[in-house]
């Protein structure tokens, strides 16, 4: 039996306290809502299975959970010798028994010198940082004893009896014994030929400027999409001017593979048409920020057609299947690349925590970063510094990921007592003052527009400490962690969760009140509630106390680290980041693959944070139809949202708007749902905005009274692109069924398309990916007409102003008596 306290079992419980590392569902989920908003899922694939009971992808996600179930009931009712030798101590001899103070009977063990010296060793290794991090998880109880060996072999698979060896394979390679893969790991993170960074000194950047080496980026990439616009537009080239070129940006929504495939699928139509060699920025957030890292990679060369082969190759198996998992584990040369995050941080840190995030991160980076065949693996793919040379010329769109940390003021503070504030008014402000801080992340920098600050990427994972890196320079962070960061959503509080369950509770009979008093008095309290911690990283900021802007809470100055999780948490779209000043966009064109695309309405979310920070242009009002929202409940509450003073009031009641317009729709909601299927409510909503909707905002004072939600652009008003006080342009894609073109495709209806699956064959990648494709040629024309337009607008307003000035200096001329004179304008040489 394996000592219920040791590393392995640790290992084999699980990451966290609260549930295990793998799990299987059983239960048969309604189609009607994916999980998390849509956003991503965890190790299990949860599929309805209501339809196709027996068709074989069905199977495979059943039988790759219950094959991860049955390994750990393995582990439990049959463990093999080798394990028990895992945690069996070497150079250890007689043990005596004592008794404790309290009578309970303890058991001593005496070492040797050998043994106290492989203590020590192992003290300093990995494994041991793992195990650290593991410590005081619950135990296995021991198997019953009529648990026969016939029994075990008849349920279990074949590939659990190597299972032991693997682990134990693992274990060795995360010793720090010389000749180990983890010493080798370690030598190298201090090898300056190897990572040159550690010789780099990092400071803060405290600005809320763009960085030097994105300002120099734009100006590249400007010249590099003359050309190319000239041929999108079938135009001259020498008759555009580099002013006139319009900066257009494309965001990728979550949605785990979702996102991933169906955003690959949009991509590569954009670029068959010309428009992706057009765009400046590209933002991802969860599954499109790993589409982002695919595509910044040797893994793709920067072809989506080749990602596509890719992901065709690649997703047909589960990330958390375990032969393949631990072939990658413990194989060369893809273990190094892998591994060296978890070491290098362990190494570097001996209070480094190890999270459920770290195991997600190394499994999905061996999926998406290892192309097939595992050998052509390349080290400069796990490094997001590293994708500069795929953007240095201003050749691709510059990548932006995003991450956020929940800001919950108090809550995280301590008395002198060392015990958190349990007051009712610290409750109450922490309730009404908590929000999300958004950190996007380029080649170039790390950056919170909150904080106005950011560091370097090559220097991300060390230490700092008052504006200044502190301590061991470590390599910069890698890809598999930064990959289970952004697709962190199982990290959600405990309200996402509730909001998951919440549409089944109201269905059972008589849970209607209980559902209230969960909904109405309890979801403040949940919502601060992370029962999967997120990710943890060196904060940065830490004492910085006063360089900073006055609304960074003082608790930020006092952590050494910081948390950072999923951005769909807050938004499922990255538009944030797009809006930043400096980078100017005047057309954003968001490809929402989000699971919920009508419900969370994400574009409406944009509006708080627009207003907030006095963004001008941003279209007010724009987003899913609200027809039941009469014209002075959304003048009253954009009055409300932009009179707010701080970004946490902002979203506050931003959210406390849209939880009264949820309270409203939820009879309309219950009675709607309880007629309609899912896939009648994907086409009721192609059919409210289609396949591609178009607004445009205005750069024009508001009035106090606010004008109605603006209507989306047509043919017959593309004229308004072209007004001179036009702002920024909105193209929306949902995510939709397209029956005429691509029959038996349903974001809705298909169960391999739920966020919760990490399946997918070549003929699931296939099908998306031409729903996508079909999707964006429903809209190519507009998108086109969009483009065309700003570009005659900003043409008309250079050329405009180029007359102005000329006319005021002609203006100054006649007003010094110099016209008609030689070498003056407007004479000649007979005056």
């Amino acid at each position: 039996m394996i000592p219920p306290r040791s590393v392995l079992h640790r290992c084999l419980t699980g990451i966290t306290r609260r549930r295990p590392l793998f799990s299987v569902t059983t239960t048969t989920r309604s189609p009607r809502r994916a999980p998390f908003n849509g956003r991503h899922g965890f190790f299990t694939s949860s599929r309805q299975g209501a339809e196709q009971k027996g068709s074989s992808k069905v199977g495979i996600t059943r039988t790759v959970g219950l094959s991860t179930t049955c390994a750990l009931l393995a582990l439990w009712l049959y463990p093999h010798e080798s394990l028990t030798q895992l945690t069996k101590p070497l150079g250890l001899v007689a043990d005596e028994r004592r008794m404790s103070p309290d009578g309970v009977e303890i058991k001593v063990i005496k070492s040797t010198e050998k043994g106290r010296q492989k203590e020590k060793r192992e003290e300093e290794s990995v494994w041991a940082g793992i195990a650290k991090g593991l410590e005081g998880f619950p135990s296995i109880p021991g198997p019953p004893e009529n648990i026969t060996d016939m029994v075990v072999d008849f349920i279990l698979p074949e590939w659990t009896k190597s299972l032991p060896g693997l682990m134990r394979k693992l274990q060795r390679e995360l010793e720090m014994a010389p000749g180990s893969l983890a010493a080798e790991i370690w030598d190298e993170a201090r090898d300056p030929f190897t990572h040159p960074e550690i010789e780099w000194e990092a400071k803060v950047r405290v600005s809320n400027a763009l960085c030097e080496e994105e300002k120099t980026f734009l100006e590249r990439r400007k010249k590099v999409i003359v050309p190319a616009l000239a041929k999108y537009l079938g135009l001259k080239e020498e008759d555009i001017h580099p002013d006139d070129v319009p900066t257009v940006a494309i965001c990728g929504s979550g949605g785990g593979l979702r996102a991933l495939v169906a955003g690959t699928g949009s991509f590569l139509a954009s670029t068959e048409d010309g428009l992706f060699d057009c765009v400046t920025y590209a933002s991802g957030v969860s599954g499109s920020c790993w589409l982002q890292s695919l595509y910044y990679s040797s893994v793709t060369g920067n072809s989506f057609q080749r990602a596509i082969d890719h992901l065709k190759a690649r997703l047909g198996t589960h990330i958390a299947d375990p032969p393949v998992a631990f072939n990658s584990l413990t194989s060369a040369p893809t273990n190094k690349y892998l591994l060296s995050g978890i070491v290098e941080k362990f190494k570097g840190d001996s209070a480094a925590s190890f999270s459920l995030v770290d195991v997600y991160g190394i499994l999905l980076a061996a999926r998406l970063l290892v192309p097939k065949g595992e050998l052509e693996v390349n080290e400069k793919d796990f490094k997001l510094s590293s994708q500069r040379e795929y953007v240095r010329y201003g050749q691709n769109p510059l990548p932006i990921y995003t991450a956020v940390r929940h800001e919950i003021p108090e809550m995280d503070e301590q008395d002198a007592d060392g015990n958190p504030p349990v007051s009712e008014e610290a409750k109450e402000r922490a309730k009404k003052e908590a929000w999300f801080q958004w950190f996007e992340i380029t080649p170039y920098e790390l950056f919170c527009e909150e904080f106005s600050a950011g560091i370097p990427t090559w220097a991300l994972g060390r230490k700092f400490k008052n504006g200044s890196d502190t301590g061991l320079r470590l390599p910069e962070v890698r890809m598999p962690l930064l990959l289970g960061i952004w697709g962190s959503a199982f990290c959600a509080t405990l309200s996402h969760y509730y909001r998951e369950i919440r549409p089944i509770i109201r269905s059972i009979v008589g849970f209607g009140p209980i559902d209230g008093l969960i909904w109405n008095n309890l979801n403040e309290d949940l919502s601060k509630v992370h029962p999967i911690d997120p990710a943890s990283m060196p904060n940065f900021v830490y004492g910085m106390h006063g360089k900073l802007p006055s609304t960074v809470p003082e608790t930020v100055y006092d952590n050494e680290n910081i948390q950072l999780m999923d951005a769909g948490m807050s938004n499922n779209l990255p538009i944030y980041p797009l809006l930043r000043p400096g980078r100017d966009v005047d057309i954003i064109i968001s490809f929402d693959a989000s699971a919920d695309i009508k419900t969370d309405n994400w574009l409406s979310v944009v509006e708080g944070y627009a207003m907030q920070r006095g963004i001008k242009g941003w279209p007010l009002g724009i987003g899913w139809p609200k027809p039941e929202a009469s014209a002075k409940e959304t003048a009253k509450q954009l009055d409300k949202a932009e009179s707010a003073s701080s970004p946490s009031e902002s979203q506050d009641r931003v959210a406390d708007a849209k939880m009264e317009q949820a309270a409203r729709q939820q009879q309309m909601q219950e009675d709607d749902s309880s007629k309609k299927t899912e896939a009648e409510k994907h086409q009721q909503a192609s059919d409210e905005l289609g396949y591609c909707t178009v607004w445009v905002g205005t750069t024009q004072e508001r009035s106090s009274a606010p004008p109605p939600p603006p209507k989306p652009i047509d043919d017959e008003s593309s004229w308004r692109l072209m007004e001179p006080d036009a702002g920024i342009a909105v193209v929306y894609m949902p995510f939709l069924a397209n029956e005429k073109k691509v029959p038996g495709v349903d974001p809705a209806g298909s169960e391999y398309m739920s966020t919760w699956n990490f399946v997918y064959s070549p003929e699931d990648v296939e099908g998306v990916v031409r729903l996508a494709r079909a999707n964006y040629e429903e809209g190519r024309g507009q998108i086109k007409a969009t483009v065309r337009a700003v570009y005659e607008r900003k043409k008309r307003r250079r050329e405009e102003h180029a007359r102005r000035v000329k006319e005021e200096a002609w203006r100054r001329v006649i007003r010094g008596g110099r016209a008609g004179k030689v070498g003056v304008e407007g004479g000649d040489q007979f005056s």
